[in-house]
């Protein structure tokens, strides 16, 4: 036998930017950003926008198209933004990644070129998986525009859509170009989506950065209520720990079996399906990080005191920490969401991993869960939401 033996290192930038009013006028940083290859010729420009988005901000188009009018004669916007919708539904097939092709086809769409993502994190996914598989990888810039996008799935390398019935099952591992967190890109959000990038900064504070978890501690009154500084401090501080991770981990690309930013994350997907996706992803991530908190505690890893912070804090935010599916039963009346385990083991392959905390600020990763203790820790967390759910009959 012989062989050729060669280490191939790829190195990647990954950039975050914040900035408000992204596509006003007097706004360079977009235009910076597309023009800092020093290369003198034309950048084609294809842009999706998430529907939802369009809908609330129906000055968005006429914005990016006057934006793009006036910008450097290098950049020219190939044809008017295309209008997707977002949210998981956008996930569930690959018709809108193969419409995202046919433009790119279209419009010569090459790999000096950029393709330029408008949305929440399920539209983003969707777009990067279409960029990173169009010659091989065009020039990919994401602009969240949700605090879950701009605080953890828009600034990571990931892209997919789901496919027998799993989350993320087709996808890459592609970093961006450029990511642009625009600020004023929240001002038309829910409340509901407002809230729900809170837990995944919840999370990575919880396994990464004790400090970080008393700070939204502190400011949990103000986050209630969306108050801006406080909002724009969470995401930004968020951002920065999640892509420490990606870039000092080793293993950006998951070729392990560890996923410690996926903490919480085995139950939330698979309620995510259960519910078919009615529970929305930052949702679903926080009764999933409240069962992975109390089954750390029934397992002696972590105190009392701790877990009720942790559980206080996610209430006081606004979050339910127990969802009907989390009983749900297969026709053996075994409880549906324990088959998450498994499922989160295949996403990787090899043994499961999963990170439990001994601490705040301090995960650790096991290998197996007690189904039991799981059990336990589902019908705690049942009790716990019927007591705060109870009305307390008025007097008089």
């Amino acid at each position: 036998m012989s062989m050729i033996h060669r280490t191939i290192q790829v190195g990647f930038d990954l950039r975050v930017f914040f900035t408000q009013k992204v596509f006003a006028p007097a706004n360079p940083l977009l235009q910076e950003v597309l023009t800092r290859d020093k290369n003198e010729r034309v950048h084609g420009v294809l842009v999706v926008i998430d529907e939802a988005l369009s809908q609330s901000r129906p000055e968005l188009v006429q914005e990016i198209e006057s934006y793009f009018s006036t910008a450097s004669k290098r950049l020219k916007l190939v044809c008017p933004p295309m209008i997707i919708e977002g949210g998981e539904r956008t996930k569930n097939s690959y018709f809108h990644v193969s419409e995202i092709h046919s433009h790119i086809d279209r419009y010569h769409i090459d790999r000096h070129s950029y393709l330029i993502a408008i949305g929440g994190g399920a539209l983003l996914d969707m777009v990067g998986l279409a960029a990173s598989t169009a010659h091989r990888g065009v020039r990919h810039i994401r602009i969240p525009t949700t605090t879950l996008s701009q605080a953890d799935s828009g600034v990571g390398v990931k892209n997919g859509i789901n496919a027998f019935g799993k989350k993320n099952f087709i996808g890459t591992f592609t970093p961006p170009y450029a990511v642009v967190n625009d600020f004023d890109m929240l001002l038309s959000l829910t409340d509901r989506d407002k809230r729900a990038g809170y837990v995944e900064a919840i999370k990575v504070a919880l396994i990464r950065d004790k400090g970080f978890f008393e700070e939204i501690e502190r400011d949990a009154g103000l986050l209630a209520q969306f108050q801006p500084m406080a909002m724009h401090h969470l995401i930004r501080r968020c951002a920065e720990l999640h892509l420490n991770h990606i870039a000092s981990s080793g293993d950006p690309f998951e070729f392990g079996s560890a996923r410690p930013l996926d903490f919480g994350h085995w139950a939330a997907h698979k309620l995510e399906q259960l519910s078919e996706y009615k529970i929305r992803h930052g949702e679903a991530v926080a009764v999933g990080i409240a069962l992975d908190v109390v089954y750390s505690r029934k397992m002696g890893f972590i105190d009392s005191a701790s877990t009720e912070r942790i559980l206080k804090l996610l209430e006081t935010l606004g979050y339910e920490l127990y969802a009907n599916e989390l009983l749900h039963v297969d026709s053996d009346h075994s409880l549906l969401v324990l088959k998450g385990l498994e499922e989160f083991r295949e996403h990787l392959g090899g043994e499961l991993t999963i990170t439990l905390l001994n601490g705040l600020g301090s995960g650790f990763e096991v290998h197996d869960m007690v189904l039991p203790k799981i059990v336990e820790s589902i019908f705690e967390l049942q009790d716990r939401h019927n007591r705060r759910a109870k009305i307390v009959p008025a007097f008089g």
